[in-house]
C-alpha cells in the first residue's frame, strides 16, 4: 500500500487499487476504539441514460433507479437480513444514495474482519425478483410521499427546477411515484452490472483499524474477487443549457412565512481544477455572507430576512450557488445578494482570516475518524480524487487568484423562486390557535 501523509496533520492515507480497479483508501487511528466504514460506487441519480455493460444501444432507465437499488441490496437470497446480522455482531448499519454515488456502511468496536467480508459479501451478490421488486415499490412510495408533504422539501425541487432545463439533478434523488413504478428487475441488474462493477467502486475506512489486515480481508472475499470488472459502458451526456429555465417562479406550499430561494449557474472555469475553483468560490461567500460578515449584519439590520443560509452544489458543467432565506421582503433580498456578489469590497485580510479559520477546522476535524471519513467520501465522489495536501491547498490560496475567480462568476444568471403560504394553511392554523 501507498502511504500518503495528509499535509499539516498528524496522520496518513493507506491507499491501493486493486487489479480490478477497486480503490481503497484507509485512514487508522490507533487511539479510537472504534471504526467506520463505507463500500460505495460512483453511481447515482443523475445517471439514469446509458449503453450498459455488455449491449450496445442507449438505455433510459426510470428515474429513482439508484435509490432503489440501494433499498434492493439489503434483501438477499439466503434470508438473511444485513441489519439483523451487524445487530448481533455489534454494529450499526446503513446506506445512502446521492446524486452521484451510493454507499453501503458499517460501524462499530469489534469483528472488523468478519463485518467487512460480510459486507463485500452482499454488496456483491444481488438477489432481484420479479416478486421482491415489486414488493418495495409500496416502501419506496410512501417515502417519496412523506417527503412530498415536506414544504422545504419541495423547496429544493422548485428551485432545482427553475435552476436546470434538462439536468436529472431536476428530478428527486428517490424519482416519483410514477417512475419507481416501471422499474424492474432487468433494469436493476442492468444497472448493477454496469455500475456496480469493483472498478467504479472504492473502500473508505477510518478509525481502529489496521490497514495490512483490512487490505488482507478484501482481497480473500471471494464475492468481490470473482466478479467481472473494468468492463466498458457509455452514460449519456446531457447538453444543459447555461441559461436558467425560469428566471422567476412563484408557489404557494404549506410553509407560515414566506421563502425566497436564490440560484446563481455558474460554468466551471476551464483550465481550473474544479476543486481549486470551488474552494476559491467557497471563501468569497464566505467572506461576503459569513455569520461575522459585515453584509450579513446589514441584512439583519435592514429586515431584508429574518434568516438565511447559503450552499454551493455541483453538477458535471456546473457550480451553484444557493440561498435560502425567511423573508416578508424577497425582491431587496434577492437585490441586495446580487449587488453585493457584484460589487462589495474584498480585501486581502479577509481572505487571509478565512485561510486561518479553515485550517483550524481542519486540524480539529482529523481527531475526528467519522468526520475525516465523511470528508474524503465528499471529495472523491464531488470530484473524484482525494484532497490529501488540503491544508498545504488553503495556505496556498492567493488574493490575486480570488480576484481572477470572482471575475469569472456571472451573477446576472440566476433563478428566484418565492414560496407564500397557503391560505388554506394558514386557515387552519389560525383555526388550531382558537
Amino acid at each position: 500500500m501507498k502511504e500518503i501523509k495528509l499535509a499539516g496533520l498528524d496522520q496518513s492515507l493507506f491507499y491501493e487499487k486493486l487489479e480490478n480497479g477497486l480503490e481503497v483508501y484507509l485512514v487508522p487511528y490507533p487511539n479510537k476504539k472504534n471504526y467506520s466504514v463505507h463500500y460505495g460506487t460512483h453511481f447515482g441519480s443523475l445517471q439514469t441514460e446509458f449503453v450498459p455493460v455488455g449491449e450496445d444501444k442507449m438505455l433510459r432507465v426510470p428515474d429513482g433507479i439508484a435509490h432503489f437499488l440501494e433499498h434492493k441490496m439489503f434483501e438477499q437470497e439466503d434470508g438473511v437480513d444485513p441489519f439483523s446480522f451487524y445487530t448481533a455482531n455489534g454494529c450499526d448499519c446503513n446506506a445512502s444514495t446521492t446524486w452521484k454515488s451510493t454507499r453501503y456502511l458499517f460501524e462499530g468496536g469489534d469483528n472488523l474482519e468478519e463485518n467487512l467480508d460480510y459486507l463485500l459479501s452482499y454488496v456483491n451478490r444481488p438477489y432481484f425478483t420479479d416478486e421482491n421488486v415489486e414488493k418495495e415499490k409500496g416502501i419506496i412510495a410512501e417515502e417519496i410521499k412523506m417527503y412530498d408533504d415536506d414544504p422545504d422539501w419541495q423547496m429544493e425541487r422548485k428551485m432545482k427546477e427553475a435552476t436546470f432545463h434538462k439536468d436529472s439533478i431536476r428530478v428527486d434523488i428517490a424519482g416519483t411515484v410514477e417512475s419507481i413504478y416501471k422499474i424492474t428487475k432487468e433494469d436493476l441488474y442492468h444497472c448493477y452490472n454496469t455500475f456496480y462493477q469493483p472498478s467504479n467502486m472504492f473502500i473508505l475506512a477510518t478509525g481502529n483499524i489496521d490497514p495490512e489486515k483490512m487490505l488482507e480481508t478484501v482481497k480473500n472475499n471471494k464475492y468481490l474477487m470473482e466478479r467481472e470488472s473494468n468492463l466498458p459502458y457509455e452514460v449519456k451526456k446531457v447538453k444543459e443549457d447555461k441559461t436558467v429555465n425560469q428566471k422567476r417562479l412563484e408557489v404557494e406550499l404549506n410553509v407560515k412565512n414566506q421563502k425566497v430561494g436564490l440560484t446563481f449557474k455558474i460554468p466551471w472555469a476551464k483550465g481550473m481544477d474544479q476543486y481549486l475553483f470551488d474552494t476559491y468560490a467557497g471563501a468569497l461567500l464566505s467572506i461576503l455572507f459569513g455569520m461575522s460578515s459585515i453584509y450579513t449584519e446589514e441584512i439583519r439590520e435592514k429586515n431584508l430576512a429574518t434568516s438565511f443560509y447559503f450552499m454551493r452544489e455541483h453538477t458535471d458543467d456546473y457550480l451553484t450557488f444557493d440561498f435560502v432565506a425567511q423573508t416578508e421582503k424577497p425582491d431587496e433580498f434577492v437585490n441586495y445578494v446580487v449587488t453585493t456578489l457584484k460589487n462589495a469590497t474584498v480585501k486581502e485580510e479577509d481572505l487571509n482570516r478565512i485561510k486561518k479559520v479553515w485550517i483550524a477546522s481542519e486540524v480539529l476535524m482529523i481527531d475526528d475518524y467519522k468526520t475525516t471519513l465523511d470528508n474524503l467520501y465528499y471529495d472523491l465522489t464531488e470530484f473524484g480524487h482525494i484532497v490529501p495536501l488540503k491544508v498545504d491547498l488553503i495556505k496556498g490560496l492567493s488574493f490575486k487568484k480570488l480576484k481572477e475567480v470572482r471575475k469569472q462568476l456571472n451573477f446576472d444568471n440566476y433563478s428566484v423562486v418565492i414560496v407564500k403560504p397557503k391560505e388554506s394553511y394558514n386557515s387552519q392554523l389560525n383555526l388550531e390557535k382558537r
